[in-house]
């Protein structure tokens, strides 16, 4: 069983900069395609940001595009999201997820909350 951790979540200010880790267990932690999510009350989980194993290409949901940032340290089993410029439309509960596409597999971690407000 893969274990899933999200950390750095908190409150920051409109315009603000805050950075999100998640670690996953295993030794193959290379082998995971990681995805950064959220839900925010009343809305639907969106995808946030996602990267790849091999080669670490990176894709972006359209509200994000331009501020966040995901990158990944295979050898500390880690993904990271860097936030930049953001706002109250970005509060929300973020939550990691690790997966072997081509095995059919995904694992949740439960997720950090981020508020953004003044």
């Amino acid at each position: 069983q893969v274990q899933v951790l999200e950390s750095g979540g908190g409150l920051v200010q409109p315009g603000g900069s805050l950075t999100l880790s998640c670690t996953a267990s295993g030794r193959i932690f290379s082998n995971y395609a990681m995805k950064w999510f959220r839900q925010a009350p009343g809305k639907e989980r969106e995808l946030v940001a996602a990267i790849a194993p091999v080669p670490r290409i990176t894709r972006y949901g359209d509200s994000v595009k331009g501020r966040f940032t995901i990158s990944r340290d295979n050898a500390k089993n880690t993904v990271y999201l860097q936030m930049n410029s953001l706002k109250p439309d970005d509060t929300a509960v973020y939550i990691c997820n690790a997966a072997l596409p081509s095995q059919g597999r995904d694992w949740w971690g439960q997720g950090t909350q981020v508020t953004v407000s003044s």
